[in-house]
């Protein structure tokens, strides 16, 4: 199991176009990726829309990454090259 923290770069926050890369992004891998806020405990399926949506978490929150499977290493890195990129809004 890989884990780590990723924070929100871009303005809007992880809204429903930036909530919709993640799922389709997770969507390519079989390993089972989870989203935690630890500031309000909410977590979050990467593959389920609406369970990314209910982290309602703005710019600059930090988010917990876990990945696990045997694709582990490249779902987390895909993952977090998305975050980076502040969804490509930025």
């Amino acid at each position: 199991m890989l884990e780590g923290k990723l924070t929100i770069v871009n303005q809007l926050g992880l809204h429903a176009r930036a909530a919709a890369q993640l799922v389709k992004l997770s969507a390519c891998y079989t390993s089972c990726l989870r989203l935690r806020r630890p500031d309000t405990a909410a977590e979050a399926d990467a593959r389920s829309m609406l369970d990314v949506l209910t982290l309602a978490a703005p710019v600059n929150s930090v988010l917990l990454l876990s990945a696990e499977g045997e694709d582990e290493a490249a779902a987390f890195e895909a993952v977090c090259e998305l975050f980076a990129s502040g969804f490509g809004e930025i």
